[in-house]
């Protein structure tokens, strides 16, 4: 019976115990036993230099997925790639993921949507300058991240009064 079960790695090298797994999985015959290797990522737009970037994060580091039917030969196979350190699960014993883990996990499922997420490379207390809008070249101070959506409180001397202004990420920069 094919299960998704969650393996551990290295931290980083999570691309090429996939690559090695499956690798192996050919070598030795046991392409009945496999149906997926994944490593779970998510889109995630991030600010950099003012530019908005879209990229691939690892939402779960350290660990790949592999949906399998488990039996000695399949565990021997994962157990003994390159860069795996072991299943996890109760002691020697792998243990599967539920299906609502596995929808949750690689946002499959009825209807979920997925919604893609900005990192956040803003704090509380940084000093930034707005680029863009009627206040453009003002200095200020962050009081508020709201990373949803995607602005940000900051307070500007504007006549000798601070004053709360709600601009975007993409219009302001961090000062050094």
């Amino acid at each position: 019976m094919f299960r998704w079960y969650v393996i551990n790695t290295y931290s980083g090298h999570e691309n090429k115990v996939k690559a090695n797994l499956e690798h192996r999985i050919e070598s030795m015959n046991q392409r009945a036993r496999f149906r997926r290797v994944v490593v779970p990522t998510e889109q995630v737009i991030e600010t950099k230099d003012g530019q908005k970037v879209q990229i691939d994060k690892r939402t779960l580091p350290g660990y790949v997925l592999v949906n399998m039917d488990l039996n000695d030969d399949a565990w021997t196979v994962v157990k003994n790639t390159p860069g795996v350190t072991g299943f996890v699960g109760a002691g020697a014993t792998p243990v599967p993921l539920s299906q609502p883990e596995v929808d949750r996990i690689l946002h499959t499922g009825a209807g979920t949507a997925v919604a893609q997420r900005s990192q956040v490379e803003f704090q509380l207390g940084e000093s930034v300058k707005i680029t863009s809008g009627p206040l453009a070249d003002f200095d200020g101070e962050i009081t508020d991240v709201n990373p949803d959506a995607q602005k940000l409180q900051v307070m500007v001397n504007i006549f000798e009064r601070q004053v709360p202004v709600e601009v975007g990420f993409d219009n302001v920069k961090k000062l050094d």
